[in-house]
């Protein structure tokens, strides 16, 4: 595949969301075969080269979108992703709970709940890591 501009520019952006580590590991577990890599050469270049690079919202806004839309549509697996993005941009732990908590009252206790315990598990690991340092 020749690198177009904007796959360039998607695969920096989402280095830059979700570290080297994340990425590194994406590759070598999620995209290692020849259907996944095509689907993560599309999504660097139409999602993160595209879309995320847009002006008019900061990358630390457009996680916390991810965040809410995942929790509203129970896409689970992509909440643990962008909720570990969120974090990278700078949201906090108080923060993110508070908006999984005002989204019960709109779109229900369960899917809250569900997010609630992705992100505790999530806020756990962090906090494991950031003790071994």
């Amino acid at each position: 595949m020749s690198e177009s501009e904007n796959y360039k520019k998607g695969r920096e952006i989402r280095r830059q969301l979700m570290g080297d580590a994340m990425v590194e590991n994406m590759a070598s577990n999620t995209y290692n075969n020849p259907t996944m890599e095509k689907f993560g050469q599309y999504t660097s270049e139409a999602i993160f080269g595209m879309l995320w690079s847009r002006p008019g919202l900061d990358l630390k806004l457009r996680t916390l979108i991810c965040v809410i839309s995942d929790t509203c549509t129970a896409r689970w697996p992509e909440l643990d992703i962008h909720i570990r993005m969120a974090l990278r941009q700078g949201w906090t732990e108080d923060e993110i709970g508070e908006v999984l908590l005002h989204l019960g009252g709109y779109i229900g206790v369960p899917s809250t709940r569900e997010a609630m315990i992705i992100a505790n598990e999530i806020f756990q690991e962090t906090a494991a890591a950031g003790a071994g340092d």
